[in-house]
């Protein structure tokens, strides 16, 4: 299985709506970050869902190292 490419240090902002799934990029290849492009394929990493269950602001993480994935915990101050 191949590592994640960091993709960015630091979150990304993104605007979420209700009652709908994204699927974030866990492998850090996809060109339309934070969001899943199918980049991954043949890396052996997935994609995770994220479902909103609510219409709100969430950081998403982009250095792909968070133990809270998807979202960000601040791993990327210590990269």
């Amino acid at each position: 299985m191949a590592e994640p490419i960091v993709a960015q240090k630091g979150p990304y902002k993104f605007e979420t709506a209700a009652g709908r799934n994204y699927l974030w990029c866990a492998c850090g290849r996809s060109k339309k970050q934070p969001i899943c492009d199918g980049s991954h394929s043949g890396t052996g990493i997935t994609p995770i869902i994220y479902e909103a269950k609510e219409a709100k602001t969430v950081w998403f993480c982009g250095c792909k190292a968070s133990a809270k994935k998807p979202l960000c915990d601040g791993t990327h101050k210590s990269l």
